[in-house]
């Protein structure tokens, strides 16, 4: 297999992970719960990030956990213009690119020191709503950043089904 067919495979698999995670609601609440959940998760593992969630502009939750740094803020700021511009998380936004052949640095001509297509910033999208704010993680490799905050949402989501039924 091509470098270029394991990015497709990748950008359909990241693809169907934003299809399937859109959420009933998103209140002030769902963000507090998101962010509990994320700050659990780090803390088991003894991952040292930062933890950033909003609602449109308004930043609904924000917590940096010991060994994270002012850097990791910068982080998800640039990764959560991605999830902005585009309505799909900064790391499938990178794996189109890289399907192309390219980067998104070389290729998206937008600032670098503004916009950053690594993984750990994914869209909240509410059912019939569409992309209302971002969740975003930085502190690990990006894979592992985009992981977390796909398991968080998960469990979010999880819950909801839970208390429903």
């Amino acid at each position: 297999m091509s470098a270029q067919e394991v990015s497709a495979q990748e950008v359909g698999e990241l693809e169907a992970q934003e299809a399937r995670l859109v959420l009933p609601r998103f209140t002030y609440e769902d963000a507090w719960t998101l962010g509990g959940l994320l700050v659990g998760m780090a803390r088991e593992r003894g991952a040292p990030v930062a933890i950033d969630i909003r609602r449109g502009p308004q930043q609904l939750f924000h917590c940096a956990l010991p060994g994270s740094s002012a850097d990791n803020d910068a982080w998800i700021d640039r990764k959560r213009r991605v999830v902005e511009r585009y309505g799909v998380s900064s790391f499938l936004v990178g794996a189109r690119f890289r399907a192309k052949g390219t980067t998104f640095e070389a290729s998206s001509r937008l600032d670098p020191d503004r916009y950053a297509a690594h993984g750990g910033a994914f869209p909240v999208a509410v059912e019939g709503a569409g992309v209302i704010g971002s969740v975003t993680v930085s502190g690990l490799p990006q894979a592992e950043d985009h992981a977390m905050v796909v398991e968080a949402l998960e469990r979010l989501l999880s819950s909801y089904a839970s208390a429903a039924g």
